[in-house]
C-alpha cells in the first residue's frame, strides 16, 4: 500500500493491528492453557475476550472508513508469538508462568505503542469516534499490562527464583 498521507498510515496501521489481534484471538487459549497459576490462566482467558473485543472495534473502524480489512499481516505480531512459543519450552511449571508473563507484556508493550500512535492519528483525523474506540482499546490493554506486573511482583517471579 502506498502511503502518501497520514490517512494512508492510518489505514495501514488499523489493517495491522487488525491481523495482530486476530493473531492474538489465536494463540491467547494455548498461553492460559500452557499457565500453571490459576490467577494467570484466568488473566490470559480473560484478555482473550478483550482482544476479541478489539478486533471488532478495528472493524467497526474499517467501516467507518469504509475499508475492507485486507490481507496484511502484522510481522512484528507474529514474530512477538514465535517468540513466545520460544519461552514457553521452559523446563519448570514456575519459570514457564514467569515466560509466558514476558511474552505477553511483549505484546501489551506493542500494542499500547501502536494503538497510542493511532489514537493520535484520529485526533489529527478528526475521527472521534475511532478515538474513542481506540481510547477504550489502550485503557483495556494498559490495565492488562499492570495485571500481569502485579502477578509477576506477586509470587510468580518469586517462585520461580527458588526454582
Amino acid at each position: 500500500m502506498k502511503l502518501a498521507t497520514l490517512e494512508d498510515l492510518y489505514v495501514d496501521q488499523i489493517r495491522d493491528m487488525h491481523n495482530a489481534e486476530k493473531q492474538l484471538v489465536r494463540t491467547l487459549p494455548a498461553m492460559a492453557k500452557a499457565a500453571s497459576n490459576p490467577d494467570l490462566a484466568i488473566a490470559i482467558s480473560d484478555h482473550l475476550e478483550q482482544t476479541r473485543a478489539h478486533v471488532e472495534r478495528l472493524e467497526q473502524i474499517l467501516q467507518g472508513l469504509d475499508k475492507p480489512s485486507g490481507r496484511k499481516v502484522c510481522k512484528a505480531m507474529h514474530g512477538l508469538i514465535e517468540e513466545g512459543k520460544e519461552l514457553l519450552q521452559a523446563d519448570t511449571e514456575d519459570v514457564k508462568d514467569v515466560c509466558i508473563i514476558t511474552a505477553a507484556q511483549k505484546v501489551e508493550h506493542y500494542e499500547i505503542a501502536t494503538y497510542g500512535c493511532l489514537r493520535t492519528y484520529a485526533s489529527v483525523l478528526n475521527r472521534e469516534n475511532d478515538v474513542r474506540l481506540l481510547d477504550e482499546t489502550l485503557d483495556e490493554e494498559k490495565a492488562a499490562d499492570d495485571k500481569l506486573t502485579s502477578l509477576a511482583l506477586g509470587s510468580i517471579n518469586a517462585r520461580a527464583a527458588t526454582a
